[in-house]
């Protein structure tokens, strides 16, 4: 979704925007949406906030297309609006103080480039909920941009820890090929150079690809030929979009592969609409840090008949649950602390997910960890629950290319080839002859 805030004299000013979208409402883009509804209500209903003014707003539906977000740029550009519901409270519209969106990396960067053109004094700043690419940092291309979740740049280096932590230097990787998928990608990559891990292959593609692109990823996943020989890898990282992801997973649920070791980024890694693909139980990643707001989940089923009827947008929502941010903020909130870096990034926190069979057969996403980027280095990753691995097992799977160990009491070298299981307190003792031979 993108969202323009503006200053108005009226209580609540309501603007829901449609452009023909043919694909159906993302339940998650919409909770987003009713979050910033909620937040600007407990802000106008607050006589401690900001006294004496009331914030309004427009929300327009992107259709999680880049062309449709920069319409909509365009549209707040020109200050025109395309409206179709208009509550019958809504004054005359005051001045936009802030675009909120996209929820896209790429969206959110070709919106940027476009009101930055232009210029535009209204705009104060420029919010997102969900773009994470390291490259918005960048306050020379993106001097107004600002947001509320962490950089790519800290789960790159999340992401390459949780796979030096359980000695998989042997892997392979996907990603979008969007800017979050590739600069993600080429982030973590960097890391595991240094790290040691080594990357068999790193294929690209995008939903919308032909599907021989996307059978030519799941083929190689599958261990299928790779450049005239067999992937080897058991290992799959993947920097991948939702959308994208779903599309990846679909296409390998035709001919499911081999035991894979999935290492998820946060995009995807609790999407409850991927845990139908069983094959990825086992699955391993970070996650944004999930907090309780006080009467949120009221506020999003507070909605009556009547009001779900008048909109579109608010019927698939309700089917679907029933059946300017600064550098110098630091602050604490309902018990979760908040601040940013030089750079207005949040100081980064992932909480660790594990995709784990529960009794009634179901794949849940359990919380078994965290990698708090604040902490002194070899304290930022931390396990604090067991972990299941592929096909329901408790041992780690080890994907190594080689492994050469030299034990300086008996002058014995072993070579380790391939991919097996080792107990923790194996692969501990494979950490331990390495040390020494390091």
């Amino acid at each position: 979704f993108v969202a323009t805030c503006q200053i108005t004299l009226s209580f609540k000013c309501i603007r829901y925007t449609l452009i023909l979208c043919v694909c159906r409402i993302d339940p998650r883009e919409l909770r987003f949406s009713r979050a910033m509804i909620f937040a600007i209500e407990e802000i106008n209903n607050s006589t401690e906030l900001l006294p004496g003014v009331k914030l309004g707003y427009q929300i327009h539906d992107s259709c999680a297309s880049v062309p449709v977000a920069v319409h909509v740029a365009f549209q707040l550009a020109n200050g025109h609006d395309s409206v179709f519901h208009t509550a019958d409270e809504c004054s005359q519209s005051g001045t936009v103080m802030a675009v909120i969106g996209e929820s896209g990396s790429t969206p959110s960067i070709s919106m940027s480039r476009v009101i930055g053109s232009f210029k535009i004094p209204q705009v104060d700043s420029f919010v997102s909920p969900y773009s994470t690419c390291a490259c918005l940092s960048d306050k020379k291309q993106y001097p107004t941009f600002f947001r509320t979740i962490p950089s790519d740049q800290f789960q790159a280096d999340a992401l390459a820890k949780l796979v030096k932590h359980f000695g998989w230097t042997w892997i392979g990787a996907v990603r979008s090929d969007s800017d979050y998928g590739n600069n993600g990608m080429a982030a973590f990559l960097e890391v595991a150079l240094r790290e040691g891990i080594c990357v068999e292959y790193s294929e690209a593609f995008y939903r919308t690809n032909p599907r021989s692109k996307i059978q030519r990823v799941a083929d190689i996943i599958r261990r299928f030929l790779y450049d005239l020989h067999m992937s080897t890898s058991k290992v799959v990282v993947a920097f991948v979009a939702i959308g994208d992801m779903k599309v990846l997973l679909e296409e390998l649920a035709q001919e499911p592969p081999p035991p894979r070791q999935w290492v998820g980024s946060e995009a995807w890694i609790t999407e409850p609409q991927l845990l139908s693909y069983t094959f990825c139980a086992g699955a391993i990643g970070v996650a944004i840090q999930q907090s309780v707001i006080p009467g949120f989940r009221d506020f999003l089923l507070d909605l009556s008949p009547s009001e779900v009827r008048g909109s579109s947008v608010l019927t698939e929502f309700w089917e679907d649950a029933f059946n300017c941010s600064l550098k110098e903020i630091n602050f604490s909130q309902n018990g979760y602390h908040v601040s940013f870096d030089a750079n207005g990034d949040p100081v980064a926190f992932y909480e660790l997910v594990n995709w784990q069979k529960s009794a009634r057969g179901t794949i849940d996403p359990l919380t078994v960890g965290f990698y708090d980027a604040s902490l002194p280095e070899g304290q930022k990753f931390r396990i604090n629950r067991k972990i299941t691995w592929v096909e329901g097992g408790s041992q780690v799977m080890i994907s190594v290319k080689a492994i050469q160990i030299c034990c300086a009491t008996s002058e014995i070298i072993l070579l380790i080839f391939g991919h097996f299981f080792v107990s923790d307190s194996s692969l501990s003792l494979l950490r331990e002859l390495s040390s020494r031979n390091s």
